[in-house]
């Protein structure tokens, strides 16, 4: 069975997190805890890898997974270009709860999946998920269960669900919140593609009115509550 540190205790955590960078680098996956939820992890610019992380979760590449990363530096080097409203984003939600789809920068060499030319980038706000991003540099990450499962809060579940699949399990206890990031598409803030919104692909830890509050009027429209009903009834 792939080995769990419990990274409570110093003693486990110093061989965890290095067996856990050598698992990277040797294209394998590692399951980390995150802010939000326990996370399966790959080096995001190994394409055999990131395949590993979907054929682990029984996903396909039409699910490409999101990218997390260490600092806001690290954010302008993935995308094309940051929008001041996405700088406003990333200060007020980052490290947290957020990711943020945007266009690919053009000039990486990486294959998440069917993409369509953005990636989903969120940093997360978990001591440990942040040091060994520091060393790893951006991770493919995904919450770490099987499709159509709940996602792991701690990582009895996420081992339960993934098994030998992951290379290397690092425990942090139980997960604060259980809850999975908020994904927004600021895609279209760019020049050149279309009216400017930011729609919300899943709601979760960020919820829409804290959105609103630095976007104002660019965030989309809430969803009529009534929509869909029959107005005869």
């Amino acid at each position: 069975m792939s080995p769990v540190f419990d990274c409570r205790n110093r003693d486990e955590m110093l061989p965890g997190m290095r067996q856990a960078r050598q698992a990277i680098a040797r294209g394998q996956v590692v399951v980390l805890p995150t802010d939000t939820v326990y996370g399966v992890a790959a080096d995001a610019f190994n394409p055999a890898a990131v395949q590993r992380l979907l054929d682990a979760k029984g996903r396909t590449r039409q699910q490409p997974p999101p990218v997390l990363v260490g600092s806001v530096d690290a954010l302008a080097a993935l995308v094309e270009s940051v929008p001041a409203e996405v700088t406003a984003l990333v200060e007020a939600f980052w490290p947290g709860g957020l990711t943020i789809v945007l266009p690919a920068q053009p000039s990486l060499t990486w294959d998440l999946g069917e993409t369509h030319g953005t990636v989903a980038v969120r940093q997360p706000d978990h001591a440990l998920a942040l040091e060994l991003l520091a060393e790893t540099g951006p991770l493919a990450v995904s919450s770490a269960n099987l499709t159509g499962q709940d996602a792991a809060v701690d990582v009895d579940s996420a081992r339960g669900m993934l098994g030998d699949s992951a290379a290397v399990y690092l425990d942090d206890g139980p997960v604060s919140t259980g809850v999975a990031s908020t994904i927004v598409d600021a895609t279209s803030l760019l020049p050149g593609r279309g009216e400017r919104a930011v729609r919300v692909l899943r709601e979760g830890a960020v919820s829409r009115e804290r959105l609103r509050e630095v976007l104002g009027d660019l965030l989309e429209a809430d969803p009529d509550p009534h929509q869909g009903e029959d107005a005869g009834e």
